[in-house]
């Protein structure tokens, strides 16, 4: 699948489609809570995707995928499927939403806690947050993908956790993934090289323990194989001519 660039007027509809991705975010952050399952946040987030923003939640049927959002508990890694998990005092969970809008993408996680989290899981989340940012920072035309794996990597790493490599971000638009792959690990001055109007996905799985990790018999939730807790945050970004534009910033700028 080639990269594809954006028109000059179709970055106006990735704009809106990425803050709807992220309203949903900021609408399900309080239900996040003790005693909540996975599959009441997913029925909240579709109907108000469904409902209120009058959108599609890209994940449902997706391939298969029988969900509107993917939520990864604890050591789930990515594409947890909801369902009857009730969440307990000090779970950790990303919550990943992916809104269509006049056949456009946005697409954008977070970690959410259901009370009061963990020393170690909170440094995790922190971390995954921080070097996601070091990877979007490195956005503008001329730059490398690898620039921006080794950015993510450097400080992951550096505070003694591990980045998963099987799964990375994507290109993005009308397409709900499309190339290129974006690695959280690599050398600067390899990979792609970015152009203006190019719109991707920086969203780094960083796991506190080893990055090995397997996919369960559901063909969906992939896991840390170690068992430790995993991280994870993602927006979608623009490359403007200047350097990048985020699309899914929540109502904190986060």
């Amino acid at each position: 699948m080639a990269v594809t660039i954006k028109t000059p007027e179709q970055p106006e509809k990735m704009r809106i489609a990425g803050r709807l991705a992220a309203d949903v975010l900021d609408m399900i952050g309080d239900y996040v809570k003790p005693g909540v399952t996975t599959g009441e946040l997913d029925r909240l987030c579709h109907e108000y995707i469904t409902g209120v923003q009058n959108a599609i939640p890209a994940p449902l049927n997706y391939r298969g995928f029988p969900k509107s959002i993917c939520t990864s508990v604890n050591h789930v890694v990515c594409h947890g499927i909801p369902g009857d998990k009730t969440l307990k005092s000090g779970d950790a969970v990303n919550i990943d939403v992916t809104v269509i809008k006049d056949g456009f993408h946005g697409d954008t996680s977070r970690m959410f806690f259901a009370g009061k989290p963990s020393i170690q899981a909170t440094r995790l989340s922190e971390i995954a947050f921080e070097s996601m940012w070091l990877g979007i920072q490195e956005l503008a035309p001329g730059k490398r993908l690898g620039d921006v794996g080794e950015a993510v990597q450097k400080n992951v790493e550096k505070n003694n956790f591990s980045v998963v490599r099987e799964y990375c971000g994507h290109g993005i638009g009308q397409v709900f993934h499309e190339d290129p792959q974006v690695l959280h690990y690599g050398k600067r001055n390899t990979g792609f090289e970015l152009r203006e109007g190019m719109t991707l996905t920086v969203e780094p799985m960083i796991n506190a323990g080893k990055a090995n990790v397997r996919l369960l018999p559901d063909g969906w939730t992939v896991v840390t194989k170690d068992h430790s807790l995993s991280a994870q945050w993602e927006h979608t970004c623009l490359i403007t001519a200047s350097g990048f534009e985020v699309l899914t910033l929540g109502s904190d700028n986060r």
